[in-house]
């Protein structure tokens, strides 16, 4: 069975730079069907996520083209509205592409999507919202029926702010009449890169990083070139590596910015910090200190996606901490993993409690999504003897060529049959 083996206890050094970010190409990717023209993407990374949503945009009738960290996509004899339930069930993310359909052709048929599974994650938000915008959706053995003829822009509050109803709001209404407006708009970097590209293919969206987004609706859009953003939890996951191993890593094609929670942690941890324009070097400490909670929030606080990878530092850390997920439910599902290498944790709802051992024993462990396996991959470098990380097929969906980087970073670490 394939898995990642790691050899812990060497410490880290050398410099990596990050890949584009998996939560913006993909929103960006689902975009480039409002165009229908060319589109040309830049600095997308290797992931199965990526690849699954070529296979989307192919069986919507585009032409799709990658080279290398480039994809090419045009989507003028776009003749497909159905996704089929083998590519949905594939990733959560699908479901962005509900939007920019029903605004192509006004009509859509979608099943509910996939991923990782992370406890209840309705889609109720994104539903609600179109509704109110007009859109007509009937439900019927798993799959939604959306009928977008009679949309009519509003002002849309959001009861959370969810990156995905945003960015689907953002995506129906950026080529349909009127002005609408998202209250409670989730604030995300990624939120703001996609709208830097609707923009540059000639959308009027302002707003995004801010609570309020505004999209004045236009005809039509044109072809245009775009570089995704930087990935900010990739660029978390080496930093928290390079903790738990030891070392110093210097980091680049980065935006310091977009880390500005995570990086308070570190420094609150310990790490020496010396932050650049798109650099960041950091140097770990001796002993890692405790942190004495941890909320996750959503942007700008502490991400959820960063949180199983604090967890694996903290677990190794002087004292006891604390991590109040507020999220999603059943994200500390890789607690048990963590305990199984010799972490004192205990949870109580949506609280983790963590009281640091001097260090983690390899052994074998079990991804159970895309985050935890990261976290799993952050603990077994710093850990005794060799961890063995089976279920890759969820690493491979958030980090691109992970074990190469880690090898440039001296790290022990090999994909094995």
């Amino acid at each position: 069975m394939e898995h990642i083996n790691i050899s812990g206890g060497y410490p880290l050094s050398g410099e990596i730079d990050i890949h584009g970010a998996k939560n913006a190409v993909l929103p960006v990717l689902a975009a480039t069907i409002l165009c229908g023209d060319e589109c040309v993407i830049h600095n997308c990374p290797q992931l199965s996520d990526v690849e699954t949503t070529i296979e989307i945009l192919c069986e919507l009738g585009c032409r799709v083209k990658r080279e290398n960290n480039h994809i090419i996509v045009n989507s003028g004899n776009l003749s497909g509205n159905f996704i089929p339930h083998s590519l949905m069930t594939k990733m959560r993310s699908s479901i962005i592409f509900l939007g920019a359909i029903l605004a192509r052709h006004k009509t859509a048929v979608v099943c509910f999507p996939g991923g990782c599974e992370l406890g209840p994650r309705p889609i109720d938000l994104h539903i609600k919202a179109f509704r109110k915008l007009g859109v007509k959706i009937h439900e019927a053995h798993g799959f939604l029926h959306c009928d977008a003829k009679d949309f009519s822009p509003a002002g849309i509050h959001l009861d959370f702010p969810s990156v995905g109803a945003t960015e689907n709001i953002m995506l129906l209404s950026c080529i349909s009449k009127g002005e609408t407006t998202i209250i409670n708009a989730a604030r995300e970097p990624e939120i703001q890169d996609l709208q830097d590209f609707l923009n540059a293919m000639g959308a009027k969206v302002s707003g995004a990083g801010s609570s309020i987004i505004r999209i004045q609706g236009v005809d039509k859009l044109h072809s245009t070139e775009h570089s995704i953003i930087p990935d900010r939890i990739v660029a978390s996951t080496y930093l928290s590596a390079c903790m738990c191993a030891g070392g110093k890593i210097l980091i680049n094609k980065v935006n310091p910015q977009h880390l500005q929670a995570y990086l308070s942690i570190l420094e609150e941890s310990g790490a020496k910090l010396d932050i650049y324009n798109s650099s960041i070097e950091i140097t770990a400490p001796d002993k890692i200190k405790n942190i004495n909670m941890i909320r996750t929030s959503p942007y700008p606080g502490f991400p959820t996606d960063s949180q199983s990878i604090a967890m694996s530092m903290l677990s190794v850390a002087e004292g006891t901490s604390l991590i109040k997920e507020t999220i999603f439910e059943g994200r500390f599902r890789h607690a048990s993993e963590l305990m199984k290498m010799g972490a004192d944790i205990k949870i109580e709802g949506d609280l983790a409690i963590i009281q640091g051992v001097n260090r983690l024993k390899g052994t074998d462990v079990y991804a159970k999504d895309l985050r935890s396996g990261a976290g799993l991959v952050v603990a077994a470098l710093g850990a005794d003897g060799d961890t063995n990380i089976f279920n890759t097929h969820y690493i491979d969906r958030g980090y691109d060529r992970l074990c190469d980087q880690l090898i440039i970073l001296g790290a022990k670490a090999e994909r094995k049959n």
